[in-house]
């Protein structure tokens, strides 16, 4: 877990991978349930048998959504801002999945802090955040997360 005490401190990080999140697992029950919230019961999700048999993945894959929502957790988990009362969501920039996570993978985060910029407040955070898939050789989702921190 890496701490940022002040708005100083995180403003000198700019440019540079702050943190990287612990490994997290992606069970079919985590895609189920996230199939299930958001109504995408799309056969490469859910159907375990036919994915063995037709899909070019070779079983199930997580949504790409799924991995997208996992970022603020990741992040969370990563880094703290004792300074900061709470921290929004604001949005996202430049999303892509350039390879699926398959049943059973774990993913983490790296976190490079691309700008900070003062609000009312607090403060706006751009960061580029890169998923990466324990084993896997390209990342399964890289995004430009916007989020506000206030103090």
């Amino acid at each position: 877990m890496r701490e940022i005490t002040s708005v100083e401190e995180l403003k000198s990080l700019i440019g540079q991978e702050v943190a990287v999140s612990d490994w997290v697992a992606i069970s079919q029950e985590r895609i189920n349930m996230f199939a299930d919230a958001t109504g995408d019961h799309q056969w490469i999700h859910i159907d375990v048998e036919r994915s063995r048999k037709e899909s070019p993945y070779g079983g199930t894959i997580a949504h790409g959504f799924l991995t997208l929502s996992l970022l603020p957790m990741l992040m969370e988990s990563a880094v703290s801002m004792p300074m900061s009362k709470m921290g929004v969501n604001y949005g996202l920039n430049k999303v892509r999945f350039p390879a699926p996570v398959p049943v059973g993978s774990k993913v983490r985060a790296r976190m490079i802090l691309q700008g900070v910029e003062d609000i009312e407040n607090g403060a706006q955070l751009i960061w580029k955040v890169t998923v990466e898939r324990e084993g896997g050789d390209k990342p399964v989702c890289i995004a430009e997360s916007i989020s506000l921190r206030y103090w």
